[in-house]
C-alpha cells in the first residue's frame, strides 16, 4: 500500500482541499508526531519540484510551488476566458437552486467529486466558501453576489421556477427521512444492529 508519506500525498492530492494533522491521523490510525514527520519528510522530496507542501495553523494542503507562479497565473486566465462547461453549470445548478450546500452533498448528487469543479466556480467569483454552522470541519457552498449581478438578479429566490424547485428538494428530502426513519423502525438503528 505504499509508506505514510506516499498515502500522505495521495490523500492530500485526492481531497484538493487543506486537511488537519488531526484528520490525517484519523486517517491513518498514526499519532500526529508520525504524521508530522512524514509531512517533514514529504516537504523535503517535494522541494524544488512543481508541486509543494503548504502549512497554515494545523492544515496543510498540496499546491503549486512558487516557482511555478508565473505559468500557473497565465493558465488560470486562459481558463476564465474558457465557457464553465457542462460540468460547471450542473456544479453551479446544484448550488444556486439548493444552495448553501456541502461539497459532500453536491459530490452525492453529481456522483462524481467536484473539488476541482467548486475551485473553478470559485476562482471565476461564482461561489463563496463560507463555515458551516453545523459542523465545524465543513464547509457551504452559495453563490456569490458577482454571480446575482452577472444574472441580473436582485435576490436568489428571483431564479426562473426557484420556489418550484425549492419545494420539489424540499419534499424529496423529507419523503427519504420519513423512508430512512420507516427502515429503522422495522429494522432498528445502526447502532441497535451492532449492538
Amino acid at each position: 500500500m505504499g509508506n505514510l508519506e506516499q498515502q500522505i500525498e495521495a490523500v492530500l492530492f485526492w481531497k484538493g482541499e487543506p486537511v488537519s494533522l488531526k484528520k490525517l491521523a484519523q486517517i491513518f490510525t498514526k499519532p500526529e508526531e508520525e504524521i508530522s514527520a512524514a509531512l517533514a519528510a514529504l516537504e523535503a522530496n517535494l522541494a524544488g519540484r512543481g508541486v509543494s507542501l503548504v502549512r497554515k495553523d494545523d492544515e496543510v494542503a498540496l499546491a503549486t510551488a512558487k516557482e511555478t507562479s508565473e505559468l500557473i497565473e497565465k493558465l488560470t486566465k486562459e481558463e476564465l476566458v474558457k465557457d464553465l462547461g457542462k460540468a460547471g453549470l450542473e456544479t453551479l445548478s446544484i448550488i444556486i437552486y439548493q444552495g448553501p450546500i456541502s461539497r459532500a452533498e453536491i459530490d452525492y448528487i453529481r456522483g462524481v467529486q467536484s473539488n476541482f469543479i467548486l475551485r473553478n466556480l470559485a476562482i471565476r467569483g461564482l461561489v463563496e466558501r463560507v463555515p458551516n454552522p453545523k459542523d465545524q470541519r465543513s464547509f457551504l457552498y452559495k453563490p456569490t453576489f458577482e454571480l446575482l449581478s452577472h444574472l441580473g438578479l436582485t435576490k436568489i429566490e428571483e431564479m426562473p421556477q426557484y420556489a418550484e424547485a425549492r419545494a420539489e428538494i424540499e419534499s424529496y428530502r423529507t419523503a427519504a427521512t420519513a423512508e430512512e426513519k420507516k427502515e429503522e423502525a422495522a429494522v432498528g438503528t445502526p447502532q441497535e444492529i451492532a449492538a
